[in-house]
């Protein structure tokens, strides 16, 4: 027998045995099979190299597509349409069949990992009802994170490229029509809802501030904790600069209570106002990048012209990023005192007062306080609510007015986690096609069951407000007509109307057997000063959160 007869009788045993692994002939022309392919496989037979040998087995481009296409209508057919969608439609794709093994592509690490985690075990059962045997899954992250309609035209290509080398005169095979659909699990779409959330409450850093135009002084809700440092920064967007009152301000606070979205609304009104004025808003840190940059390219004389001769409103975030920085500080100093003695407008904020900022130059230290310097506090419970109602309305998300109570009772120190928590609850209820329920929101959020919203009392407020006052517990109830025990009882009496169900009468009972009038009259003189007083508005905010 000659060599040649030898090597045809391999190849047709070598099609023989592999349709036995692998059932084509099942949904597949084998007419498709092209001579150059048939000669490419043979000669790699010739070389008896066993990575050649696997090839002789594998199939060809339009195989791939439709064993590709069967797999997602079986899997589709036993996987919810949420998932299917989330998961698989434009995201999932056999890239190459192997002797032992199925490698498939995805977009996204994410969708990588919930298949992996989720979908392993369905889609090995759905190959082996198709293929007639198990295969190993390999699922790997696509090239430059490719959708799986760009790699399904690779594949096309890659068939009409095969067909025009083979026989230029054979069409090239059909498209195909399938359609696509997936779905993803609980834990999946679980996933998806959590990295909404997160991405959220961690923003991704830039190099440049873009001042967004949705932060106003109208998407603002003011209360209580806010209301001086709202009032400070109006005044300064009406007229800034030395024209004003205000012509360097200082506001700090923890993280997540406004102080950027007052930046940006300071920003805004004044593009509105004063069109002409250059505007410069950056944080702490990408004015000492800038800075650097500029030393590097040996342009520091540019930098200190930008801030020092060509900005009316300088805005930094987060002026403590600059401690331990000596040359930056230096630089800001000289920027700081050209702009201040030119009556430029000058507005910082930090989540520290200027004295506790460590590593920060006294001669700077003292320069921040030369203007008002204000603190946000965490906000009260109506003024969270009403972030909370706020926020529901840009989501176009209901919420039933007991979820929002609930919420607003358990997170208190942050309003960005408040307005998280319903980005999270908006993204579980579109993902999910679900309403929101209270049990729900708990799980989601991991709340506490409500206990301790609904154990605040009469008592336990008298308690908290003589515990933050240092005064005995009778002596609010008692005829004292002192100026500490006054005002204690008062704040008392307003918190007890706010946070207690209970007629006016009974608190007036409670408090030392006082009628309705002496609620009312309490309650409406507090009101009245939280309005211009902020150590009351402070002291209140402060009682309220150790319940």
């Amino acid at each position: 027998m000659n060599i040649a007869l030898k090597h045809d009788l391999f190849f047709n045993e070598g099609i023989a045995n592999m349709s036995q692994k692998f059932p084509f002939d099942h949904f597949l022309d084998s007419s498709q099979k092209t001579e150059t392919t048939k000669k490419i496989i043979n000669d790699r037979v010739l070389k008896q190299d066993p990575e050649l040998i696997e090839a002789a087995s594998s199939a060809s481009a339009q195989e791939i597509q439709d064993v590709n296409n069967e797999i997602l209508s079986q899997l589709k057919s036993s996987i919810s349409p949420q998932k299917f969608d989330a998961y698989f439609e434009k995201n999932f794709v056999l890239a190459k069949i192997n002797t032992d093994t199925l490698d498939f592509s995805v977009t996204t690490p994410f969708i990588k990992t919930m298949i992996d985690k989720h979908f392993t075990s369905q889609i090995k059962n759905v190959v082996t009802k198709i293929l007639g045997k198990s295969y190993k899954i390999n699922i790997k992250m696509t090239k430059n994170h490719m959708s799986l309609s760009s790699n399904k035209n690779n594949i096309l290509n890659s068939i009409k490229n095969e067909e025009s080398l083979g026989n230029k005169k054979n069409d090239g095979p059909k498209k195909p029509t399938f359609t696509l659909d997936l779905m993803p699990t609980k834990d999946d779409l679980n996933l998806k809802v959590e990295s909404k959330y997160i991405d959220y409450m961690n923003p991704s850093p830039t190099n440049n501030v873009i001042i967004d135009h949705s932060k106003t002084f109208d998407s603002f809700i003011v209360g209580p904790s806010n209301n001086l440092a709202f009032a400070a920064v109006s005044a300064v967007a009406q007229k800034p600069g030395k024209s004003g009152k205000y012509p360097s301000l200082y506001i700090h606070s923890n993280s997540g209570l406004g102080k950027t979205h007052l930046l940006y609304a300071v920003a805004n009104k004044i593009r509105e106002l004063y069109p002409s004025m250059i505007i410069n808003l950056m944080t702490a840190r990408d004015f000492m990048k800038e800075m650097i940059d500029a030393i590097q390219n040996q342009d520091l004389q540019g930098f200190q012209k930008k801030y020092s001769k060509n900005t009316d409103i300088l805005m930094i975030d987060d002026i403590h990023d600059l401690k331990n920085k000596k040359g930056t500080q230096n630089e800001f100093f000289h920027v700081f005192n050209e702009l201040y003695n030119k009556g430029k407008q000058l507005i910082f904020t930090s989540d520290k007062s200027p004295n506790e900022i460590d590593g920060i130059e006294e001669r700077i230290k003292t320069r921040l306080q030369w203007g008002l310097v204000i603190d946000i506090q965490p906000p009260d419970l109506e003024t969270r609510i009403a972030i909370l109602k706020r926020k529901s309305f840009e989501l176009d998300f209901y919420i039933s007015d007991e979820i929002l109570n609930l919420i607003a009772c358990s997170i208190k120190s942050s309003i960005r986690e408040l307005e998280g928590s319903l980005i999270k609850l908006s993204a579980f209820s579109d993902v999910m096609k679900t309403e929101i329920e209270t049990e729900m929101v708990k799980d989601l959020l991991c709340l506490n069951d409500g206990s301790d919203i609904q154990n605040i009392t009469l008592e336990k407020i008298a308690k908290t407000t003589c515990q933050y006052f240092k005064i005995p517990l009778a002596d609010i109830k008692s005829k004292s007509r002192s100026k500490i025990i006054t005002r204690s009882r008062h704040i008392a009496m307003y918190l007890s109307k706010k946070m207690v169900r209970v007629p006016l009468l009974e608190i007036g009972r409670f408090y030392g057997g006082r009628d309705h009038t002496s609620v009312m009259h309490a309650v409406r003189k507090i009101e009245n000063q939280l309005k211009n007083d902020a150590s009351l508005s402070k002291d209140m905010i402060l009682i309220e959160n150790n319940f």
